[in-house]
Formats: C-alpha cells, structure tokens, sequence
C-alpha cells in the first residue's frame, strides 16, 4: 500500500446526534464536547494510520464558525495532514446536518498533533522505511 491510500484509509468519519445533555446555557454545543469528540476522531485518524500507540501533544487552531444547535446532526471527519519521524498531524471538521433537511454546513475545524510511542512510551518511528 502507498502512503496516500494508506492516508485515504484512515480518514475517519462518525456522526453524532446533539442532545441537550451535551449543550450549554444557549443550547448549544459546549466547546469542550466538541474539543473532547474532536480528539477522539482525531486519536482513531491516527491510530488507522500509524496502527501503533499514539498520544495526543498538541490542538492548535480550533476555530468555532457556527454553532451547533440541540437537534441536529453532526459529522466529523479526520484526516491525517502531516507525517513527520515520530508524530503526525490530523485535521478535523465538525459539519452540521439539520435533521429533516438537507441542509449541511461546516461549524468547527481543528489540528491536532499526536506522537507514535513504544512499549517503554518512547517516541517511535511512524513509517518503517
């Protein structure tokens, strides 16, 4: 397999469903669910990609574009954007789909950086070329 299959592969897509027990005082998403389901997409992107032990670093640039109301659909989709020696980049998307409509739009993107580790939790190699 090449590296960009290997890279389409691994792209990651789950949706969601928005409950009013995962928003907040406007009824909307909280920022920290999404954070917390954005670095959960992104650490299953990763894990695909490498099929090692990855850690999460770092999020850099996550940028809140429109709210995501109670009731409607969510769509995150991860995909692996850079490959280094030991680390990787995965960039998400949050898209909101209404629910009886056909209407989507993207709400949230954000970069997150994860480390391949060992047994030991030492940093290892990605790609063993």
């Amino acid at each position: 397999m090449n590296l960009e299959e290997q890279i389409r592969l691994s792209e990651t897509h789950i949706f969601k469903a928005v409950f009013p027990n995962t928003t907040n005082h406007y009824d909307t998403l909280f920022g920290g669910t999404a954070m917390h389901l954005m670095d959960e997409v992104a650490f299953i992107t990763a894990t695909r990609f490498t099929r090692k032990r990855v850690v999460t670093v770092s999020s850099d640039r996550i940028d809140f574009k429109q709210p995501i109301p109670a009731g409607t659909i969510v769509e995150l989709i991860g995909k692996v954007s850079k490959i280094g020696n030991t680390s990787l980049d995965v960039k998400v998307e949050i898209y909101i789909e209404e629910m009886y409509s056909n209407e989507r739009k993207k709400a949230i993107t954000g970069s997150f950086t994860f480390v391949a580790i060992d047994e030991h939790k030492k940093p290892t190699r990605i790609l063993n070329i």
